[in-house]
């Protein structure tokens, strides 16, 4: 029997379907569609609320029997698709993500059709991962010695290198005895990311093991006070273990002095790790490069190709140049994992440098969109969604009723709108309003922040579609939203 055979009097099942005719039909329907979806993104809403009926579809009960794919894929467009995060629509600029490319998605239906499960192993997947690492260790300047790993996005590549730092700095064998009595201090702004706190808590340091450090009028470290605290903590008995540079940090794009703390962490003795999930690609940049000099000499880093490499979420990536360190952290060698002489497990266990022992074909979506554009063209758009920000702050500083609350370094603009002698807390409630107007009318997506002390709005151009009319178009409703709302206040 073609679907069904019978043993012990049962009928055995498989997921596989009745008519493979039926699913071609409607699997072509479902691309059909997927391009339209994508084509058409620029005249949908950057964003919409769902509707208390599609709300409420979420909260069905366990299906018990099947339904026809079909009836499963119309409820799919009316209910997922419609309403998406909207990150690929080409004015969703709140956090900083890519906005995925279609050559992408079909990497990952391939991915999964293969199905590989990428812990390691001799087979093509496991390969192609390792090729993936080896053009991110390229393009970042690390040596072909130097390891990483592919991972889902940057907050576990930051625990993946900080964690090697910890087992290499410590002065004791952390795996085996755990962190000892001295305690350890890693450093960093207080710009950092907050995953670097999630971090020193997973290693069981506590969050006052993360040294904030000051950051300067451009909102990078001080290196002064970094000195400072270093000694001050080295004179108190506690173990200075790794400094946390920022290529791009999430409220400004500040890029830290990357060849500074180079010196200084060698001076010091300390590992050098790199948060450059907003910046770190940079690098591929031909008009930008020089903004992160001297992030092919830290010790590690943290990438996200679901950034500007738009891969479709979620795809990052942890870079180490001292290999054998980064998989003496993670090696265990369970019986049944053990490397053999020929077959299926005659190749490295992938999972050895990491957290994951069953790992998804990440490594197709990211490889078949840099064979088809090449990284040239990634370096092209990146010097594009700078210049887009540095264009978008021109236009915030030709107009009287906005102003910029920080300079703009890379692609993130942070600016507000200003009412003559309207109190902070008004001010603030006033420019909120006009971002949650923006979500409503479905115009744009951007996010708020406090830089300096000042609430403003903040605009990531992470985005390849985004083009400078989108930016005119954008402030023009800004300008115009807080009219209508300084009105709506004097009126009432």
């Amino acid at each position: 029997m073609d679907k069904q055979s019978v043993t012990s009097g049962r009928l055995e099942e498989t997921l596989d379907p009745e008519d493979w005719g039926e699913l071609r039909a409607l699997s072509h329907r479902i691309v059909d569609d997927a391009i339209d979806y994508l084509s058409r993104v620029r005249e949908r809403p950057a964003w919409r609320n769902m509707p208390e009926p599609v709300r409420e579809s979420f909260t069905a009960p366990l299906p018990r029997t099947a339904r026809p794919l079909d009836e499963i894929y119309a409820q799919v467009v009316e209910n997922v698709l419609g309403y998406p995060m909207g990150n690929i629509h080409p004015r969703f600029w709140a956090w900083y993500m890519g906005s995925g490319n279609f050559t992408g998605a079909l990497g990952e239906f391939l991915a999964a059709i293969q199905g590989s499960n990428v812990g390691g192993g001799n087979h093509a997947a496991a390969l192609m991962d390792q090729q993936v690492v080896n053009w991110c260790k390229e393009m970042l300047g690390f040596p072909a010695s130097a390891s990483g790993t592919l991972v889902s996005g940057g907050s576990v590549a930051n625990i993946i290198g900080l964690n090697v730092a910890r087992n290499v700095k410590a002065g004791i064998d952390v795996r085996e005895h755990g962190i000892g009595e001295q305690p350890l201090c890693f450093y960093g702004s207080d710009q950092i990311h907050s995953c670097h706190r999630k971090a020193v808590e997973l290693f069981g340091l506590g969050d006052r093991a993360l040294r904030r450090i000051a950051s300067d009028g451009e909102l990078r470290i001080d290196i002064a006070a970094l000195r400072q605290a270093i000694a001050s903590d080295r004179a108190s008995g506690r173990l200075p273990a790794c400094i946390i540079a920022n290529a791009g940090t999430v409220n400004t794009g500040a890029i830290d002095d990357l060849e500074a703390l180079v010196d200084l962490a060698a001076e010091q003795d300390l590992w050098l790790h790199v948060d450059g999930c907003i910046g770190a690609l940079i690098r591929i940049a031909p008009e930008n490069a020089w903004r992160v000099a001297g992030i092919e000499k830290a010790h590690s880093i943290a990438l996200d190709p679901h950034k500007w490499l738009h891969a479709p979420f979620e795809a990052g990536c942890v870079l180490v140049r001292d290999a054998a360190a980064h998989r003496g952290t993670f090696a265990v060698t369970p019986e049944y994992l053990e490397t053999m002489v020929r077959g299926l497990a005659s190749a490295p266990w992938l999972y050895d440098y990491g957290l994951q022992t069953s790992r998804g074909f990440r490594a197709l979506k990211i490889w078949m969109s840099l064979m088809e554009h090449g990284v040239e063209k990634f370096g092209r758009l990146v010097d594009q969604n700078i210049a887009q920000g540095h264009y978008l702050s021109r236009l915030i500083e030709a107009e009287p009723q906005l102003e910029l609350v920080a300079p703009t370094n890379i692609n993130i603009v942070c600016f507000r709108f200003r009412a003559v002698d309207m109190p902070a807390e008004r001010l603030k409630a006033l420019n909120t309003e006009i971002m949650l107007r923006l979500q409503d009318d479905g115009t744009a997506v951007i996010s708020d922040t406090t830089v300096h002390g000042q609430h403003c709005l903040r605009v990531a151009i992470n985005n390849h579609r985004t083009q400078r009319k989108d930016l005119e178009l954008f402030l023009a409703e800004v300008v115009r939203l807080g009219q209508e709302i300084v009105a709506e206040g004097d009126a009432a």
